[in-house]
């Protein structure tokens, strides 16, 4: 017999609050065609995107995350104090130690919350999401601050013709805390390693610091380029549109729902031929409110789908209350996707 005291938590958890922070520099698709050979109508018609955001020097990955957990905070109506967990995802905090979540949880005036980050790319809010759950149910935290930031803009090649105009910047972050009602369905994720080179960085820390001019990939002064995200768009594509409508369905059957009990369906803002081709294959019924920030925001990875619930909530296209399908999905290639109550 076990001589361990078994956890206990809250019966279920749901998202208490949401917020957003999108960066003050906006950017048509005009300032990307001033680098690559294309077009703005080409631009719409292959993504859907027609400005992004940029970050300027002061709007760190810190600080845009700051800014948004601030209102999801205030949006929850809890305090700082009360936060017993931070989880940050990104890809684009280049300090490789400590987590950029310890910074996040301390400036916020957390009561020395456990922080971490993780790296599931444009699945990393439903991972942290999935996670904040089982903390809340196990009991290890009451409130979990789950953050989406990126700042892709610092991983753009903007003379790379396939990705240069698809990436933005910005922060979206939600409160978990506990339910007397389910209000975060199971999730459904997982990995395609076997398609990691689909979409991935053009090369290593490592190699970069070797510097080696007739290995390295130039821009056109003859500059060893930074690192940045590439990826091979069709066949990310095609994964997307066939497999991920799977996924999708695969959560709406795990939470016991059909498409018409759906009220809002909230993607990754990877394209919007993704999106409609998703809700085409689910059959949504028109009475379902469809994210498509990416028009404005473009993509920016983990942050993507709170950024795109926050807007949808603000603009009253979304209500609390609403039963939402989320679905993250991307390098690695990897996926989550669950049904949630909007706060």
């Amino acid at each position: 017999m076990s001589k361990i005291k078994p956890s206990k938590g809250a019966p279920y958890a749901r998202i208490l609050g949401v917020g957003g922070y999108r960066p003050t520099r906006v950017v048509p698709n005009e300032v990307i065609l001033e680098r690559i050979d294309s077009s703005d109508e080409w631009i719409r018609s292959r993504s859907g995107i027609e400005t992004r955001h940029w970050a300027g020097p002061e709007e760190t990955v810190a600080a845009m995350a700051i800014e948004a957990s601030g209102k999801a905070i205030a949006d929850a109506g809890i305090s700082a104090e009360q936060i017993g967990a931070v989880v940050v995802s990104t890809v684009s905090h280049f300090s490789q130690t400590p987590a950029i979540s310890t910074e996040i949880a301390d400036k916020l005036g957390t009561a020395k919350a456990a922080a971490f980050d993780i790296s599931a790319g444009c699945a990393g809010f439903g991972y942290g999401l999935t996670l904040a759950k089982g903390m809340i149910v196990e009991g290890s935290a009451e409130h979990v601050l789950v953050i989406g930031v990126e700042r892709l803009s610092d991983l753009t090649d903007l003379e790379d013709r396939a990705t240069a105009f698809l990436f933005g910047d910005g922060a979206g972050a939600v409160v978990v805390g506990p339910a007397q009602e389910p209000g975060i369905g199971p999730t459904v994720w997982g990995s395609e390693g076997d398609k990691a080179e689909t979409i991935r960085q053009t090369i290593t820390w490592d190699r970069y610091r070797v510097g080696d001019l007739a290995e390295l990939p130039l821009d056109s002064e003859g500059n060893i380029k930074f690192p940045a995200i590439t990826q091979e768009g069709q066949a990310v594509f095609r994964w997307a549109v066939f497999e991920m409508a799977k996924v999708a369905q695969q959560a709406l059957d795990a939470a016991g729902i059909t498409a018409d009990d759906l009220d809002v369906f909230i993607p990754h803002q990877a394209n919007v031929r993704i999106i409609d081709s998703m809700v085409k294959t689910l059959k949504l019924p028109e009475h379902v409110t469809v994210a498509r920030d990416i028009r404005t925001t473009g993509n920016t990875s983990a942050a993507s789908i709170p950024l795109a619930m926050e807007r949808l909530l603000a603009t009253g296209e979304a209500k609390s209350g609403d039963t939402a399908l989320v679905i993250g999905f991307g390098a690695g290639l990897v996926y989550a996707a669950t049904v949630v109550t909007l706060p």
